[in-house]
């Protein structure tokens, strides 16, 4: 590769515990050690909601940048920056990066809906190049944000290898990794977890409560009154999760959307049963040979999953082989960057 310098931009600090922030992180690491010299900018941690404050400095640190200067921006804040890319797009070498759109988060009302769709494919159009993480958001960007699929490329997370966990808790251990915000649908296994409450298990929900404070309120209330307290554990974020995964008999996570769901291939990484929705990207990253996936927000469907598994010895057995044979054809961080520095050196040159 000759790549030799790009500027990183994104929203917040960069060591925030999510898949995204993660994707980041170690996508720059290895460019880095691929050779390409990387100069991180961080923005307000108010985007995807800015302010004018907020959308001023933004501008002010793309101005900075000298010119021609290859730019890859975080979709968190990109997807609201249609004004900036428009107006930076000769200029700078715009390339987003979408893990998934903006308007298709959940919870937002009709109208944030629509603004964000309007300013995410502005924004797109004006960029000369997309990362995704997965065919799923590629097709999504070509139907719904007017994107020409040859100005995509995907660049799907890597997955560190890790030994594989025994499944053998008694009683079993489910485990669920993920920000307790609306569209990760900890409510509809809440609800499909209470009528299971006869059958030994028990549930731990890691992840960060501050992106949704009243959300995740809502959430410990649920279980209060579905009388799980002694059931569930809401375990709080963790920088290290590897942990959690090898403790694990199940991996569980009913998301109504994702745009690729970094936290199930690190559950086939482990070895670990799945069981989630079958929205977005999720059937790309399980196979059937290693998850059951029901409908989205199907509690009744979600509960008779989790049943079988919690019930048949020989169904989680089976599974478990299917997600160790799944995890030997996981891609790694370095093919994840060496992607983008193929994407970054073609955009330097056209």
């Amino acid at each position: 590769m000759t790549v030799d310098s790009l500027y990183f931009v994104y929203p917040g600090q960069l060591e925030t515990l999510t898949g995204g922030y993660q994707y980041d992180r170690r996508l720059i690491r290895e460019l880095c050690q691929l050779g390409v010299g990387v100069e991180t900018i961080a923005l307000s941690a108010q985007f995807p909601f800015p302010d004018a404050h907020a959308l001023k400095e933004a501008h002010r640190a793309l101005a900075a940048m000298p010119d021609g200067a290859v730019v890859i921006i975080d979709g968190l804040a990109f997807g609201t920056l249609d004004e900036l890319a428009e107006a930076e797009q000769q200029r700078l070498r715009l390339i987003a990066l979408c893990h998934h759109p903006l308007a298709l988060e959940s919870g937002l009302d009709p109208a944030r809906q629509q603004r964000f769709q309007a300013s995410e494919q502005r924004a797109l159009q004006a960029a000369r190049a997309v990362i995704v993480t997965s065919e799923f958001t590629r097709r999504i960007l070509s139907a719904q944000f007017a994107v020409p699929s040859d100005q995509v490329v995907v660049a799907p997370p890597g997955t560190d290898s890790v030994p594989f966990a025994p499944c053998e808790g008694n009683p079993l251990r489910l485990l669920t990794v993920a920000s307790l915000t609306r569209r990760k649908a900890h409510d509809v296994l809440i609800d499909a977890l209470a009528p299971l409450a006869d059958l030994p298990w028990q549930a731990r929900f890691v992840g960060g409560r501050d992106f949704d404070p009243v959300w995740s309120e809502q959430l410990q209330q649920q279980v209060n009154r579905r009388q799980l307290q002694k059931r569930i554990v809401f375990a709080g974020e963790m920088k290290e999760l590897e942990t959690e995964f090898h403790n694990a008999d199940l991996f569980v996570l009913p998301s109504r959307f994702e745009g690729y769901g970094m936290v199930f291939a690190e559950a086939l990484a482990a070895g670990l049963p799945i069981v989630a929705a079958r929205a977005g990207a999720v059937p790309d990253v399980v196979p059937e040979s290693a998850g059951l996936l029901v409908p989205p927000d199907d509690t009744e469907a979600l509960t008779a999953a989790l049943h079988s598994l919690l019930t048949r010895e020989d169904l989680r057995r089976q599974l478990q082989a299917g997600a160790r044979s799944a995890a030997a054809r996981l891609p790694t961080w370095s093919d994840t960057a060496e992607h983008v520095a193929r994407l970054i050196e073609d955009v330097k040159l056209a």
